[in-house]
């Protein structure tokens, strides 16, 4: 199975390259997804300007010209198979979690499987996919002149898994989900690192 990891700047907070506390924070991601026993390859999908920077620590980037995540998505993604999507700013992607939720996803019947939040809020960068299901939701959300990409659920037939319960469970799967958005994430997501997590 392959990973793919979005790493395409819509924001200016958005800095994949980070360093976390020495390793860019995009290797970090593509090191902790390779860990995963069902992943074999990791691809991380890029602003095309980018390739040459994003080369140096990452195995396979996908350089795309793009307006959007959205767009990027629709250029880059394979034609079929399953992959596993996450977003670049994730550094604490826990490899058991994902190594679950890969069993989950094999043994449901459904085009994806999106952890979700007890308000409903879906974590669509943290979840597996049939690759030509989410193409054509991908292109429907384009056609609909949608742009954040949590509209791909709309347009799945997809089984949810409760965070809430899964933290019950493990307490440490909730680091998963840590988007690194300020200096205090980096601070807590440097701190979790080198305690092993």
């Amino acid at each position: 199975m392959r990973a793919y990891i979005l790493a395409f700047p819509e924001k200016k907070w958005e800095g994949y390259l980070l360093p976390i506390p020495e390793e860019p924070m995009i290797k970090i991601v593509e090191k902790r997804l390779l860990n995963v026993k069902r992943i074999h390859e990791v691809f991380t999908i890029i602003r095309k300007n980018d390739l040459k920077r994003f080369s140096l620590h990452v195995s396979n980037p996908i350089g795309v010209n793009a307006r959007n995540k959205l767009e990027a998505l629709q250029k880059a993604l394979p034609f079929s198979g399953d992959i596993f999507l996450v977003e670049g700013n994730m550094p604490l992607v826990m490899p058991f979690l994902v190594n679950y939720l890969s069993t989950l996803f094999y043994e449901s019947y459904a085009d994806a499987l999106i952890p979700t939040w007890a308000d409903g809020s879906l974590e669509v960068t943290h979840a597996f996919y049939n690759a030509r299901a989410l193409r054509k939701a991908v292109e429907t959300c384009l056609s609909e002149n949608e742009r954040k990409i949590s509209c791909v659920a709309k347009h799945l037939d997809y089984e949810k898994v409760s965070i809430e319960e899964l933290i019950k469970r493990n307490p440490k799967v909730s680091l998963s989900f840590l988007k690194v958005k300020t200096a205090f994430d980096i601070k807590f997501a440097e701190e979790n690192l080198k305690k092993g997590l």
